[in-house]
């Protein structure tokens, strides 16, 4: 039986748990939520050094601008992550069922040095280790072979065209692209909306939208280019009806806490061919990695995002589209089982 419910502006008093009990709700309502998130973000980011290192890219740009270091090595200008550390990496499904290992989050991507990526994923690897008490020349192992595989990517490419290291994949690697292609619709619902029902349950995780948000929300999916999105995966009808089932604010994510996100969670065709998924609503802002002033990238922060995001990872960025809500620029795009 599918379930519905209005929550235009405030939380019920109490959610239910997978096994039906009443469990307290402890979700913020729209004016609470500034001082929930920046209270939430710093509580990530004092859990451990990695966790601060992860969650502070504007901080990371300030060290290094006020460092006595070298000069870095001027690579090619060319679009690059801006905050490339360990969690950004991963395997990523295109529209047409591919799997490959790519960047997965790329809100900082701006034209400029690839030297910033390395360092920012030299420090995060490096950070990880410290945080798991491994010896200093494990460390040291770790970023030679970061800098390995860094230096593979330009090896001649073969006939097939790729190059002569593809099929040296590490064993961890491959083991992520297998784990990624058994998971199903099940896994991902399981994990983000903790079950198939298709509602987004109110609490930790998922906040209230006040009614403006759910009206744009509404307006936002009802567009054709959305439509088209939603409708892009190859197992999907191109012409098939797309409704807004629920919507929620989504508290995710360390550096990202504060910015408008958004869950919504939509309905594909009717009947017994509706199938379900899960897209994601995210307010971009202005990056904080350096950019090069000689090359031009889209003004727009969603535009740029989605632009780095075809350009680094096409299997994302092919799923990927800018828009507008309620004066903000956002980017949206459907959160696939592959991504863990």
């Amino acid at each position: 039986m599918l379930l519905s419910r209005s929550r235009a502006t405030a939380a019920p008093a109490a959610t239910f748990a997978r096994n039906g009990r009443m469990k307290p709700n402890i979700a913020a309502d729209p004016e609470e939520r500034m001082q929930r998130l920046v209270a939430e973000r710093n509580r990530k980011m004092a859990t451990s050094a990695h966790a601060y290192v992860r969650g502070s890219t504007t901080r990371f740009y300030e060290w290094l601008d006020a460092s006595s270091r070298p000069a870095l090595p001027e690579g090619p200008q060319t679009w690059i992550c801006g905050d490339c550390h360990v969690g950004n990496l991963g395997p990523v499904a295109s529209a047409d069922g591919a799997i490959a290992i790519q960047v997965r989050d790329l809100d900082q991507t701006v034209i400029g040095n690839p030297a910033h990526d390395l360092i920012r994923l030299g420090l995060s690897l490096a950070m990880a280790a410290r945080g798991s008490d491994l010896p200093g020349v494990t460390t040291a192992h770790i970023l030679e072979r970061m800098m390995d595989g860094y230096e593979a990517a330009f090896m001649p490419q073969t006939a097939a065209g790729t190059s002569d290291a593809s099929s040296d994949m590490p064993k961890i690697a491959r083991l992520a692209m297998r784990q990624a292609a058994r998971r199903s619709w099940k896994h991902l619902a399981d994990e983000r909306i903790e079950g198939v029902e298709p509602i987004i349950p109110l609490g930790k995780r998922f906040w209230p939208l006040a009614a403006d948000e759910r009206t744009a929300v509404n307006k936002l999916f009802a567009e054709g280019a959305l439509r088209r999105l939603v409708t892009s995966l190859r197992s999907r009808d191109d012409g098939a009806p797309v409704r807004v089932m629920d919507a929620a604010y989504w508290r995710k994510g360390c550096s990202s806490l504060g910015r408008l996100r958004i869950a919504v969670l939509v309905a594909i065709d009717s009947g017994k061919t509706e199938r379900h998924c899960l897209m994601d609503v995210k307010e971009a802002i202005a990056a904080a990695a350096p950019h090069s002033h000689a090359t031009e990238m889209p003004a727009d922060n969603a535009e740029r995002v989605v632009t780095g995001a075809r350009n680094l990872s096409p299997f994302l960025g092919g799923r990927m589209l800018p828009a507008r809500l309620l004066g903000k620029s956002v980017f949206i795009r459907e959160l696939l089982p592959q991504v863990m």
